[in-house]
């Protein structure tokens, strides 16, 4: 398995700079029957990445199946430099599935981050697909208060450019952060994100991601594809 653990910092950031001149945010111009969320998970102090990839339909959000995958990522924990300890993991993982996604949401960023080189954004490059970052946390950019109800949401801005959107899932509490990885529109990423809502502050594809890397880590669930979940 590929792996970036002999980069340096430097030679990371020279890779996200090559990688940014690739980005596409042309809309997504097909029907959306299938999204899929990813999610990663370790223990701390630990070398291994475990990855999660749930295929499901849209709108429904009917899980169709999942790929659980492992690996060894010893690129040091920097922000603004995850995607290096994720991706070789969620490579595995994406290699697995047999029904490929319209749309991945992956948990993180996508071009709100001080290179445009989020985790969303990185693997939408390096793997051509349309992709989509939804964080719940703020790395790069500014937004305008929101108002406390549901589907509230706020544009994000990076020197005077519309970067993502802050969405509010549930009444009074705390937003996400929603902004294109690859091949999708920043507007586009709101609306798609927005119908993957459940009754849950995350939305149900990077929820259920998180759940099911979870089990994998902890013994729970068995590494490999699951299919008719």
């Amino acid at each position: 398995m590929f792996t970036y653990d002999n980069l340096s910092i430097s030679e990371a950031t020279l890779i996200q700079k090559e990688l940014q001149a690739k980005i596409d945010l042309t809309p997504f111009d097909k029907e959306i029957k299938l999204v899929a969320g990813a999610d990663i998970s370790f223990n701390k102090f630990s070398t291994t990445v475990y990855a999660g990839i749930v295929v499901m339909e849209y709108p429904s959000m009917k899980i169709k199946q999942m790929a659980l995958a492992k690996g060894e990522a010893n690129f040091p924990y920097v922000s603004g430099y995850l995607a290096f300890r994720e991706m070789p993991a969620l490579q595995k993982a994406w290699r697995m599935l047999t029904l490929t996604p319209d749309i991945l949401i992956l948990d993180g960023q996508g071009i709100t981050h001080p290179r445009r080189m989020g985790i969303a954004t990185h693997f939408g490059i390096v793997e051509n697909q349309p992709t989509i970052g939804c964080a719940k946390s703020m790395l790069s950019g500014k937004f305008d208060d929101l108002e406390l109800g549901k589907f509230s949401s706020a544009p994000i801005v990076i020197k005077d450019q519309l970067c993502g959107h802050a969405l509010r899932t549930k009444n009074a509490v705390k937003p996400i952060y929603i902004s294109p990885g690859h091949k999708v529109s920043v507007d586009q990423s709101l609306e798609i994100v927005s119908r993957c809502v459940g009754k849950y502050r995350i939305p149900e594809p990077t929820r259920i991601a998180h759940e099911m890397v979870n089990l994998f880590r902890t013994g729970e669930l068995a590494q490999g594809l699951h299919a008719d979940c």
